[in-house]
């Protein structure tokens, strides 16, 4: 079992900026792939960003390319997710997941954390 504890939602102002963090722990393996995910009201889960073990392959959705960034920590098992530039669309609560593969697909992530709710104002 893997877990996940994500932390740094809140309400921001349009423009602004929020760092995510995520604490994976448990049965963790090496070469896995970290990312997050976010669901509005009313839609679907979507894939975010995403990063590989090393740190040296990231993804991106195209809504938030040059806004926001994904990296990891020193130990490898906390990965952060810096959202600048916020925009009300990009309200939703956001989830870290973890993969044994490397993916943007919803499915390929086996475990999840609670999620966080991050809120954009206009």
């Amino acid at each position: 079992q893997v877990q996940l504890d994500e932390s740094g939602g809140g309400l921001v102002q349009t423009g602004g900026s929020l760092r995510l963090s995520c604490a994976a722990s448990g049965r963790t393996l090496s070469w896995n792939t970290m990312g997050w995910f976010r669901q509005a009201p009313g839609k679907e889960r979507e894939f975010v960003a995403a990063i590989s073990w090393s740190g040296g392959r990231t993804r991106y959705a195209d809504s938030v390319k040059g806004r926001f960034t994904i990296s990891r920590g020193n130990a490898k098992n906390t990965v952060y997710l810096q959202m600048n530039s916020l925009k009300p669309e990009d309200t939703a609560d956001y989830y870290c997941a973890y993969s044994s593969v490397d993916s943007v697909y919803v499915s390929s992530y086996g475990y999840w954390g609670q999620g966080t709710q991050v809120t954009v104002s206009s």
